[in-house]
């Protein structure tokens, strides 16, 4: 039915598309007030009152040609505003392509465009309807005062996403604000977010939240703190390197910030609160090649965000740790992905795109000073300490983490400036290898035989375990809220931010005479012993957990029919749930403590203009435990057994973006 319906409107209107194609003034992006003016009138007479809704384009579309194709289904909303976007130069061109791909425009319509414009004018008013015609005599009569232009609805509320599905651009569709020769482009782009904020609880002087008894610290009392932050600058750039090959785009993406904790080097710690060390969040090429009209392949190398599990974010104020060990789960990392992306073509604009990644696999094991063991080489007795986290098991393992998710994309809700929703589901399997050198083979302190160890293990030891997950996620924008939310299992997720950050346990198990050895980075420790007589190494098992998080947008401004150009166009708040939690079995081989976490918040923002946007945000973050192995107790906060502990957190903050 769609498709009889599109062929019925492009037969009608397929004459006076192309004239307006091939305007002087079109071809000028808009220039006089008569042509304007006609053509807002003529998009009102040419579309049906029955026409239902279609996604349309922000308020900063006012080409009438394209606000027509758009209302009328024939271009998507993001198809739109990427026309628009591109130089007045350009527009003509683009649409002339995006057309024909969709199969609107053929060779022998390309061809006519090619004829001079007054030629084919003539020709397309000759053949055209009556409303064509009274469309072409408007474009050429006197000038007159152009009608006023209502402006589009607010937008709905945006999810987060930090993945693009299909092409991330046309060609040449970065709008470049440097130029470096004729085939590179630039675009730089930053966000500087500041702030103050008063904790409840804070026992570990971070200024965002972690979840309790994380290690258990006791205290006079709850250790509640104020923090007034401005380290949260980030700054980025878009790439486009033009290839020979017009159906081949070249794109790439730079991005750091100084929103990480205080460095930990000599030069820096006397300043460490004031100058922050910048990391860099995503470095990386793409190519992507348009193999037919409706098929694409990506390929993409350098660090990005993962494929398990990061392609649906939060919106919260708290970005620092953006609900790490409280339900969120995502990550960054060195990688190599491919993909593909196919669209179907249907009236919701259905398209699905698979994608697979190798990836660098960390584990967020924390390394120890090794002096104490031997393994340092004098004088650099710090270095262990500034390696960062998971740098040795996961490379020990020989081998990378390997990633997929699929996508499907779709138009759940027509209303105009509404994106698209997304259905996502992602995997993850690695491998981590801890490795025990010869040298910290331990003794046995007791027994007839204290080198039983050593000798049955003269080379040292490695002991291999694994990490898999899976999430679910969901994106559902509609034009009265927006639905954002995710579910994820697995085991050994402390680098994801879940599992509630325990890192691997020994199975001890029926051993007897055990002793302890540690990695050869410090990060764990290894138990030897006897089973049954036998020298045997204690398996090392990852803590397996569950989390997710919801989050429910709802654009106040677009509820109350606000100006999209005024000042009350960018009332939002946000509701957001979320939850992480590590078996109990596991957590109490890990020695018992915490056991799950969960964050419930709200979320008032207001968007002064597109640059400067203030947020206020109230939060409860909570963590509940289970006794202690050793004890049988809770574990002892401010001076006493405690079962949970409550952080509640007051936030409120000013966000740049340029």
């Amino acid at each position: 039915m769609r498709d009889l319906r599109m062929r019925r409107i492009m037969s009608k209107n397929l004459a006076w598309i192309l004239a307006m194609l091939i305007s002087p003034c079109w071809l000028m992006a808009g220039g006089g007030a008569a042509d304007a003016s006609a053509a807002k009138a003529a998009s009102a007479e040419a579309a049906p009152a029955a026409e239902p809704a279609m996604p349309s384009v922000t308020t900063v579309t006012t080409d009438p040609l394209i606000q027509l194709l758009a209302t009328k289904g024939i271009l998507t909303a993001g198809e739109a505003q990427n026309i628009m976007s591109a130089p007045a130069g350009q527009m003509r061109d683009r649409l002339v392509l995006l057309l024909k791909e969709k199969g609107i425009l053929s060779e022998h319509d390309l061809n006519a465009l090619s004829m001079g414009a007054s030629t084919y004018a003539a020709d397309a008013a000759s053949n055209a309807a009556p409303i064509e015609e009274g469309l072409t005599t408007q474009a050429t009569g006197p000038t007159v005062p152009p009608p006023s232009i209502k402006d589009g609805p607010v937008s709905a509320v945006i999810p987060v996403r930090v993945f693009p599905v299909g092409l991330p651009q046309e060609r040449e569709g970065l709008i470049p604000a440097i130029h470096l020769g004729d085939n590179i482009r630039f675009r730089p782009y930053g966000i500087f977010q500041t702030g103050a904020s008063y904790d409840t609880a804070s026992p570990y002087g971070n200024d965002f939240p972690l979840p309790g008894f994380n290690p258990i610290v006791n205290g006079p009392d709850k250790l509640p703190e104020f923090h007034l932050q401005a380290r949260a600058l980030r700054l980025g750039t878009d790439f486009e390197w033009l290839d020979i090959a017009p159906n081949v785009i070249l794109t790439g993406k730079f991005e750091m910030d100084f929103a990480g904790n205080f460095g930990r080097s000599n030069n820096s710690t006397f300043n460490s609160i004031h100058a922050n060390t910048p990391l860099i969040r995503v470095a990386y090429g793409r190519i992507d090649w348009a193999a037919t009209d409706k098929t694409s392949l990506l390929a993409l190398f350098g660090q990005d965000w993962t494929p398990f599990g990061s392609s649906t974010l939060p919106d919260l104020l708290e970005s620092n740790g953006l609900g790490f060990g409280f339900g969120t789960l995502y990550q960054r990392a060195p990688q190599m992905r491919f993909g593909f992306n196919h669209k179907f073509g249907s009236d919701r604009d259905f398209q699905i795109q698979p994608e697979f990644a190798v990836v660098d696999p960390a584990f967020a094991a924390q390394p120890a000073d090794l002096t104490s063991l031997g393994n340092v080489i004098p004088g650099n007795e710090g270095v262990a300490n500034q390696l960062g986290y998971g740098e040795r098991q996961g490379a020990d393992s020989q081998r990378p983490e390997v990633q997929a998710r699929i996508v499907t994309q779709f138009q759940l809700d027509k209303a105009p400036n509404v994106p698209p929703a997304q259905i996502i589901f992602s995997g993850t399997e690695a491998e981590r290898s801890v490795v025990v050198l010869a040298n910290a083979v331990p003794t046995l302190t007791f027994g007839a035989n204290p080198l039983v160890f050593k000798n049955a293990f003269p080379n040292g030891v490695r002991i291999h375990s694994h990490r898999d997950g899976f999430s679910g996620e969901a994106q559902l924008p509609t034009r009265w809220f927006t639905l954002i939310a995710k579910y994820y299992s697995g085991s050994d997720l402390r680098a994801y931010g879940a599992g509630q950050l325990f890192a691997l346990f020994n199975k001890t198990t029926g051993l007897t005479s055990t002793a302890t050895a540690q990695s050869i980075d410090g990060s764990a420790t290894t138990v030897f012993g006897l089973l049954n007589g036998v020298p045997v190494i204690a398996p090392q098992l990852p803590p397996r957990s569950q989390g997710g998080f919801v989050n429910l947008g709802l654009p106040f401004s677009r509820w109350v029919g606000a100006n999209s150009e005024g000042r009350n166009s960018g009332w939002t708040m946000y509701l957001h749930y979320g939850r992480d939690q590590a078996l109990a079995r596991d957590v109490r081989r890990e020695g018992g403590g915490r056991q799950n976490s969960d964050v419930s918040s709200a979320q008032l923002q207001y968007k002064f203009n597109r640059f400067i946007t203030f947020a206020f945000e109230q939060s409860l973050y909570r963590t509940r435990a289970i006794p202690l192995t050793a004890t049988g107790l809770y574990p002892s906060f401010q001076g006493r057994p405690m079962r949970e502990l409550n952080d509640v957190r007051s936030e409120f903050g000013t966000i740049f973006t340029f």
